[in-house]
């Protein structure tokens, strides 16, 4: 309450549990039981974890949890980064090339530390062009970075862009693409494996953004010792995001597939 004007607003106001009739504790049960979990959640997992009545709510706290796992205004990747794209969804036929009818491309961008695999980055993108590609870079990578990836013309300008960049022309070379550009195909490798134990190979183009997030999330603190820090750093983010009623979740979702549609 307001000591000048007397003004009263609740405690949870402008975060993601705004409105919510439910109580913080379920809320932190709901996080830890998230963020407890190697594989990713389910909603009916978390109604039945909780012993919620409704699995549109379990399914409406998901994703709102699963907005939160961004931190507003985190630092982009640096030093020696991969980059390459892949597809998501079934087999398609008389496709060739980086075009695809009905499967979800995904651009990955991953940074070299040593031998391992640093921070990761990943978007899903409308197509293989230069537009989208370099504007991923440009918004994930800090300039000056050395922005490693394959021949593709999509690439051809990152030199142009601030960046130093190390092309690996794959028809060229004998060795498979996951041995040139290791770090990356193993992330994606990780992504596919973990999409399919989640959503069972049922991808969704308008939910896959935010299992996107959640893989980034648990990616870059998979060598947290302390799966507690996970879910205290989901609490700080949970209170930095903008709140997302329920209607603004299937508004947001009904556009992005008509948006879809019309591609």
């Amino acid at each position: 309450m307001c000591g000048d004007c007397g003004y009263q607003a609740s405690m949870t106001a402008g975060t993601i549990f705004e409105n919510s009739h439910r109580s913080l504790l379920l809320w932190f049960r709901a996080m830890w039981w998230l963020t407890s979990l190697k594989t990713g959640a389910s909603a009916l997992g978390l109604q039945r974890v909780l012993g919620l009545g409704s699995y549109k709510t379990a399914w409406t706290w998901l994703q709102k949890l699963r907005r939160a796992m961004v931190r507003p205004g985190r630092e982009k990747l640096s030093g020696r980064v991969e980059v390459d794209e892949t597809y998501l969804g079934a087999r398609e036929s008389a496709v060739h090339g980086r075009k695809t009818q009905k499967k979800a491309l995904v651009v990955v961008a991953a940074e070299e530390d040593g031998e391992r695999i640093g921070r990761i980055r990943m978007r899903r993108i409308q197509d293989a062009s230069a537009d989208n590609l370099l504007r991923f870079i440009e918004e994930e990578i800090t300039p000056g970075s050395i922005v490693h990836t394959d021949g593709w013309q999509g690439y051809a300008d990152v030199k142009k862009k601030s960046y130093c960049h190390e092309v690996t022309i794959l028809k060229e070379n004998d060795n498979p693409a996951s041995e040139l550009l290791p770090r990356v195909h193993h992330v994606i490798g990780l992504l596919k494996t973990w999409l399919a134990g989640t959503l069972h190979d049922g991808i969704s183009h308008e939910h896959l953004d935010y299992y996107l997030d959640e893989f980034t999330f648990r990616s870059n603190r998979r060598t947290s010792a302390s799966r507690g820090k996970l879910f205290y750093r989901l609490v700080q983010q949970a209170v930095q995001v903008d709140p997302v009623p329920y209607h603004t979740l299937v508004k947001h979702v009904r556009n992005r597939r008509i948006h879809n549609h019309n591609i």
